[in-house]
């Protein structure tokens, strides 16, 4: 088979010749190898772009019209290269994304646990009935009719009350704020 010319090989090949596709391996395996690890600088990914040209090669073999082998395989690596390339950058980018996205999201927890512990300590400071107003508002979620029923007091008292408390909160997150800041 080394003494057929490329035309005659594919037009083997073409009828599922597979000596004829083992020389067409075999004639420019080294070629295309180094035009793909020129373009990689990866000896193992260039060699999974060779395989894969020469597989569909094969596969396509009956319906390509291929006119100069050698310039037609050639072309098939760059874009396979090509295609590896932006295969590459997807994943980077989607790993990149998934670890940015993790990070904040573990950066956000951690704050949100931080406020939610310095929001708890400032409650512990407030006055008693105002603590205990707060509570039964922001965290059990009760009206302040229902605050009001549940503590014997009026639905403005409790409404004062809880006033106090989100206005004593208010002004501490100011200040933590402004030590965020320095």
């Amino acid at each position: 088979m080394q003494h057929f010319s490329d035309s005659e090989l594919l037009t083997s090949m073409a009828r599922g010749d597979e000596a004829a596709f083992t020389e067409i391996y075999h004639r420019y395996w080294q070629q295309l190898l180094a035009i793909a690890w020129k373009h990689t600088y990866d000896e193992s990914s260039a060699k999974e772009i060779v395989q894969e040209v020469l597989i569909k090669l094969w596969d396509r073999r009956e319906s390509l019209e291929i006119r100069e082998l050698s310039h037609y395989l050639a072309t098939a690596i760059k874009f396979s290269v090509f295609k590896h390339y932006h295969q590459q950058q997807r994943r980077k980018n989607i790993l990149h994304s998934i670890f940015r996205s993790t990070h904040n999201a573990d950066e956000e927890k951690i704050y949100a646990r931080l406020l939610d512990d310095y929001i708890n300590g400032i409650v512990e400071k407030l006055p008693e009935k105002c603590r205990q107003v707060y509570k039964l508002s922001r965290v059990e979620g009760k009206s302040n009719q229902q605050i009001a029923g549940a503590m014997n007091i009026s639905e403005k008292t409790a409404e004062a009350h809880l006033t106090k408390a989100l206005r004593t909160i208010r002004l501490n997150l100011r200040h933590i704020n402004m030590l965020f800041f320095i």
